[in-house]
């Protein structure tokens, strides 16, 4: 078995793709190699500043020999399929074999070199491989994330036939990139001369010669360590940032940390405004003193070479560069705050004229819609209406403030601190501050109620507005980042316990987005009708999700009166939107259940109840889940799958038998006397459970039709030549079902 080493030298990498490049490089090679017929010990693939790196160990010489036997069409079958099987086999009529009235080919290929497969694959890499960015270099019509200077391709230490047509240059000449064993180390501190390798060994240790470490995660380690070691020296700690480490060390071959130093007068800034600078701009970690708050008047910048002093020139250079910087930030840090808590009037005002979409109006129609709707949702979070409102109309307002429009990832952080400056309440100046949270799965969760009104209103206006306008995620594809939004709103409403139903949230917000959406069609929000329709939909308890919308709907109309067909299309509309959001929170709770190892049939045997409290639909699964992983549990589901296909195929021969279950007929066997009284039982307890939302309770109810369930199926005949005793014992599988069908939908189980 041999040894595969491939590498392809360029110049300097975005650090944000090469591990994505990596990453590609090995499927794109394993997957060829697969299709070969080859087979590998191991294959590992590196990506860094100048250099994608593969090596494949375990490989044989050559391919195997295939001898196979391949089906095709019958004799009877149409020309058309016979030409495609023939040129599948690459065989003529002739050469099959007849069978049973089933042609067969009989398929015999000699293997082939490994270094032939290389070559092709290699080949198919560089014309095949996608990177977010390409370039185009000279004339040329190849294209690849950066120029490309050099190829390694070692086969057992021999260097593979291969040649990278670039195509033309400027002036006409054929540019080709021959393969050989011949690299370069680090751009600076390297011989500054080609050296040749043998195979992995002999190249990793020659690139860590001249200063080049292989490795992502070894670069990540040199960062970190010597980055907590120059901290260490002056009694410093470093701010840990993970986001930041993989970014560095996908910029530096030699990572080197030096300490920097800045004026102790930027700390006047928010710690934020100091850390985003450093580290968006410059790349940068912040530093602070051990147990202490706030930061440190100085950075750590990670460069690419060792300096003969140290560090100190470039700590210099780079401490200049920062000072810039933060002075800018010092600028808008004052110039916001002047005019006091009238500037949030003023940056509301500038927000009339930023569109927040083509069709959704501008940002200021969306704070009004937002504003309205925390109102709305502030009591069922434990939040006052009033306060909620005010703090959502002022939770946009930093977009349209100079720090914010210098670094956009501070929207909200920087609202919080002009809030309080300007004297406003701690809640609200925290509501504005952590509105956007949860913005991902390891983001952290608010917990205070005016916080969760708003957070909750503005993720809900975001979906109900993109789901108005048909914007949803299609695929991989979520430009708005809708599936962000839905766990948001999950997590909210999960994390901090509360029993808010997705219909009290969702519809009031679709219809506002409607009529935003709509605006130019002649529809306009009613303040009045806003808050009285709401209250009417949730006064509505209807057991049919769509029955929550449609009766309530029909006495809302935004049109002239005259405008009947336009009123019942907008009503369907609303209501079809409400619906496909409801489906969306519920494809987004199985995603985050399944995370956390819950199966995503009980969800849906859960949702199927027509529930639409989160944190409910969350008890029962835990539940069910439980209950199905007793015996008890997995034979009452395998139970009522046959009590209802039974109940399925006498469907389909006409309506079921309906009325009370007898336990008094002439010669009733024991066993169907005794699920009926057990059934009867199971009805009373599953009630009472579901009534105080005691799921482990129903499943308990439950679990004592499992003996009764399992006896009935084995001592008696359900059809019985009898019709009454068959029609007596149709309506018990009847009762049976319908009384599981309270806990979960026990058809949608698998199993």
């Amino acid at each position: 078995m041999s040894q595969l080493l491939i590498e392809i030298f360029s110049e300097e990498i975005p650090a944000r793709m090469q591990q994505g490049g990596a990453r590609d490089l090995e499927r794109l090679a394993s997957d060829a190699f697969k299709k070969a017929g080859l087979t590998w010990d191991s294959l590992t693939t590196y990506g860094g500043p100048r250099r994608l790196t593969l090596v494949v160990e375990g490989l044989p010489v050559a391919t195997p020999d295939l001898n196979e036997e391949l089906k095709g069409p019958k004799t009877s079958a149409p020309a058309q399929a016979m030409e495609g099987f023939l040129r599948k086999t690459g065989l003529t009529q002739d050469q099959l074999v007849e069978r049973d009235g089933i042609y067969y080919a009989q398929v015999s290929q000699k293997g082939r070199a490994t270094t032939e497969v290389v070559a092709e694959t290699l080949e198919a890499i560089f014309r095949t491989m996608a990177w977010p960015k390409s370039q185009r270099w000279g004339s040329n019509s190849f294209r690849w994330v950066r120029p490309i200077h050099r190829i390694i391709a070692l086969f057992d230490g021999a260097v593979i036939p291969y040649a990278l047509d670039l195509g033309s240059t400027i002036g006409g000449e054929s540019k080709k990139v021959v393969a050989s064993n011949v690299t370069e180390g680090h751009r600076f501190m390297g011989s500054g001369q080609p050296f040749e390798v043998t195979d992995f060994a002999d190249y990793s240790t020659k690139l860590e010669r001249n200063f080049v470490v292989l490795s992502f995660d070894d670069r990540k380690a040199k960062v970190l360590e010597g980055a907590k070691a120059v901290c260490a020296a002056k009694g410093l700690e470093l701010v840990d940032d993970i986001g930041l480490l993989d970014e560095v060390a996908g910029l530096a071959e030699w990572p080197t940390p030096i300490l920097g130093d800045m004026a102790p007068e930027f700390l006047a800034l928010p710690p934020e405004v100091v850390r985003l600078s450093m580290k968006v701009h410059q790349k940068y970690f912040a530093v602070r003193v051990p147990n202490a708050e706030g930061l440190a008047p100085h950075y750590v910048v990670v460069a690419n070479i060792e300096a003969a002093d140290g560090g100190k020139a470039l700590a210099a250079g780079n401490s200049k560069v920062l000072s810039a910087r933060l002075s800018d930030g010092v600028f808008f840090w004052e110039e916001d705050q002047k005019g006091g808590f009238e500037k949030f009037a003023e940056w509301n005002e500038k927000l009339s004229g930023v569109t927040f979409h083509a069709k959704l109006g501008t940002m200021a129609e969306r704070v009004e819609r937002i504003a309205k709707l925390a109102a709305e949702i502030a009591p069922l979070v434990g939040a006052d209406a009033a306060e909620a409102e005010k703090a959502a109309r002022l939770a946009k307002s930093d977009l349209a403030s100079g720090m914010v429009g210098e670094f956009p990832e501070l929207q909200g952080i920087m609202g919080g601190y002009y809030a309080r400056l300007a004297g406003l309440p701690d809640a609200t100046a925290d509501a504005i501050r952590d509105h956007y949270k949860p913005q991902g799965p390891a983001d952290s969760v608010p917990s205070a109620p005016l916080t969760v009104a708003i957070a909750l209103a503005d993720k809900i206006d975001t979906l109900s507005g993109f789901f108005s306008i048909d914007e949803k995620p299609t695929g991989s594809k979520d430009p708005y980042a809708l599936r962000r939004a839905a766990l948001g709103v999950t997590r909210l409403i999960l994390e901090t316990g509360r029993p808010v139903p997705l219909v009290e949230l969702i519809v009031p917000a679709v219809i506002a987005t409607h009529a935003s959406a709509h605006a130019n069609d002649g529809v306009a929000e009613q303040d009045s009708g806003f808050k009285s329709i709401s209250k009417d939909l949730y006064d509505n308890v209807a057991t049919d999700l769509l029955g929550r919308y449609s009766d309530v709907l029909s006495g809302w109309n935004p049109y002239p009166q005259d405008s009947a067909s336009a009123f019942f299309d907008t009503v369907e509309e609303i209501r079809a939107t409400s619906i496909d959001l409801v489906a969306f929170f519920a494809d987004r709770l199985t995603v985050l259940l399944r995370d956390q190892g819950q199966r995503h049939d009980l969800v849906a045997a859960v949702f199927a109840l027509g529930d639409d409290d989160l944190v409910r639909i969350v008890s029962r699964v835990e539940a069910l889940s439980g209950f199905l992983a007793t015996d008890d549990g997995a034979n009452l589901l395998a139970g009522y799958k046959r009590a209802s296909n039974i109940l399925k195929a006498e469907e389909k021969k006409g309506a079921l038998p309906s009325g009370e279950v007898s336990t008094s007929m002439p010669n009733q066997p024991a066993e169907e006397v005794a699920l009926a009284k057990a059934t009867a039982t199971a009805d009373a307890a599953v009630n009472k459970a579901l009534e105080t939302e005691n799921f482990a309770a129903a499943m308990t109810a439950l679990a004592q039709l499992r003996a009764p369930v399992d006896a009935f199926f084995t001592g008696v005949m359900v059809n019985s030549d009898d019709a009454a005793e068959r029609d007596n014992r149709l309506k018990l599988l009847v009762q049976v079902r319908e009384v599981m069908g309270r806990v979960a939908d026990f058809g949608q189980i698998a199993g």
